[in-house]
């Protein structure tokens, strides 16, 4: 487990060379690196989960989800682990927790939606809500009914968490939610 948390922390670092060149056999200074690499990975994801905590703005709660502010300052590639982490701890465990990272040089917000399996009881499928809700905006999403993603334009994001509430919220009370392209 801990080899497989070591390779990721290369891919989410922005190494993901040296990920490789351990799985090719380099044992001696690439793994050495790569140790560090992990060390500044746990080092960042405590960073970001300090961030979200010191300020309540940076996550809001809404009808029926909460949305964490990642804006510019959390990295687009460690966003979904910071959701990972904050679903458990939310007050509410039946509204998923989305949060949002910007991607200013692709002009994209990149969005990971993370659920409980009391929500998931209660109707949740984020996977079906972030394709749903990225369609509307022309971006693309999808996942799984637990943990899923969606990139929108940026100029889309608060209409996208409006919908992704609204979706939800339908879900919550029973209601099944169509994609435009019926996949």
């Amino acid at each position: 487990r801990e080899f497989a948390v070591l390779l990721n922390s290369t891919g989410r670092m922005d190494r993901p060379s040296l990920g490789l060149a351990i799985c090719l056999g380099d044992r001696d200074a690439s793994l050495k690196e790569a140790n560090q690499i992990l060390e500044d990975y746990r080092k960042s994801i405590n960073q970001y989960l300090c961030w979200v905590k010191e300020k309540p703005e940076r996550m809001k709660e809404f009808e029926n989800i909460y949305v964490i502010y990642g804006d510019s300052f959390i990295n687009e590639k460690i966003i979904g682990t910071i959701s990972s982490i904050l679903v458990s701890s939310l007050q509410n465990l039946e509204k998923p927790l989305i949060a949002y990272a910007t991607v200013e040089e692709e002009n994209t917000a990149k969005f990971s939606a993370r659920t409980t399996g009391l929500a998931l009881h209660k109707g949740i499928n984020l996977g079906k809500i972030m394709q749903v809700a990225s369609e509307k905006f022309e971006g693309k999403g999808g996942g799984h009914n637990i943990a899923a993603g969606a990139q929108v334009p940026i100029d889309q994001i608060e209409n996208f968490i409006n919908l992704v509430n609204d979706l939800a919220g339908k879900q919550l009370s029973g209601e099944e939610i169509e994609s435009q392209n019926n996949t």
